[in-house]
């Protein structure tokens, strides 16, 4: 029996380049090779396709070493047209071979250029199944903006934000820093379409909030300024249903922090001490019931394919929808594969019903 063709597609153009190329160490080292039969595709830094090793210990997440996929010459040429699905490989001497039929595309891209609906919509003029949310999901739940909007229009809670450019900030100062200011402090702020809290930055005094929308405008044109809430932060998986039924919805998870203000990029990768992901979590009688309700309605709200991770802020008595991740950490370490983990699937398994769902 032939063996579906599955492009596993990484890296990327993001500021999480390094993220994905961890990410795909992962998935390469969990797919059932007896069922697919796995190109490895990785986009460098500068957006060339180049045909990548199959090698998961090339993509260990190694703290002094960030993984990257590094430009090695070989060109990877997608199909012209949609009348056919053969992928080429252009080698470092010019010449071209033919990699086969692709069947399913699985792209493990966070961030812009890759998670935002960009790759989704190549995919789809090609023509090509793919894994994960759908073009208009992935956009939704990218911009942090837009998807509070959808989120309040369904009747999901979330936290107080305003919403800033540079622009906006130019055209009128005083009436946007009466705004801002507004919000109860501490406040987040935060880039509108950015992951793995890149450009965030937590503001306890209004004279440090010039040099967090600096951080943050580095990162993207529009930057939320969020109001903070002392709450436990809470992480649920989420998948599409099965005949007709509801959303599937994971165990909780939390993750703890002490010792640091919180959960930057360093504490979620770079191994720092004091943070710890904890799943499952105990929660009192009815409260996982109610988080796993509004994760269903949230995943519903923007779109409902795929996966995703939807994060809660849990004041004790609120649950507050912080984000909706579409592809959310996928190491074997990371929340989202623990939580599916705890509730009764493998990695494997989880690697394969995202795919055998995109064939």
């Amino acid at each position: 029996m032939t063996r579906p063709a599955v492009v596993l597609l990484f890296g990327g153009r993001s500021s999480e380049h390094s993220i994905s190329s961890a990410t795909a160490g992962g998935v390469l080292r969990a797919i059932d090779r007896d069922r697919f039969r796995v190109i490895p595709v990785g986009i460098t830094r500068d957006g060339a396709f180049v045909l990548e090793d199959d090698d998961p210990a090339k993509f260990s997440l190694d703290p002094q070493r960030l993984p990257e996929v590094v430009d090695n010459g070989t060109r990877v040429l997608w199909p012209e047209s949609a009348t056919t699905r053969e992928l080429r490989v252009r080698r470092a001497d010019g010449s071209i071979e033919s990699l086969g039929d692709v069947d399913v595309v699985f792209p493990i891209l966070h961030g812009r250029f890759g998670e935002d609906g960009t790759i989704q919509g190549f995919l789809e003029l090609l023509d090509i199944p793919y894994a994960g949310a759908g073009l208009l999901m992935s956009a939704i739940a990218m911009d942090k903006h837009t998807t509070k909007n959808v989120l309040k229009a369904a009747d999901v809670p979330v936290v107080p934000w305003v919403t800033v450019t540079r622009a906006d900030l130019g055209a009128d100062p005083e009436l946007w820093q009466r705004r801002l200011r507004s919000l109860d402090l501490p406040v987040f702020v935060k880039p509108a379409r950015a992951g793995s809290s890149v450009g965030v930055s937590k503001v306890a005094d209004w004279n440090d909030l010039d040099a967090a929308l600096d951080i943050a405008f580095a990162e993207d044109a529009t930057v939320l300024v969020e109001q903070g809430v002392t709450a436990r932060e809470l992480e649920c998986g989420v998948l599409p249903a099965r005949d007709g039924g509801r959303p599937r919805v994971s165990l909780a998870g939390e993750i703890v922090v002490t010792g640091r203000e919180f959960y930057d990029f360093e504490a979620k990768y770079l191994g720092v001490p004091g943070v710890e992901l904890v799943c499952p979590v105990p929660l009192r009688d009815g409260e996982l019931t109610e988080m796993q309700r509004i994760a269903a309605r949230a995943f519903e709200a923007v779109g409902g394919q795929g996966l995703a991770r939807v994060d809660f802020f849990y004041t004790g008595t609120e649950f507050y929808v912080n984000e909706i991740n579409t592809m959310p950490g996928f190491t074997p370490i990371s929340m989202f594969p623990k939580c599916w983990i705890a509730s009764g699937m493998t990695y494997e398994e989880l690697v394969t019903e995202l795919i055998e769902a995109a064939l």
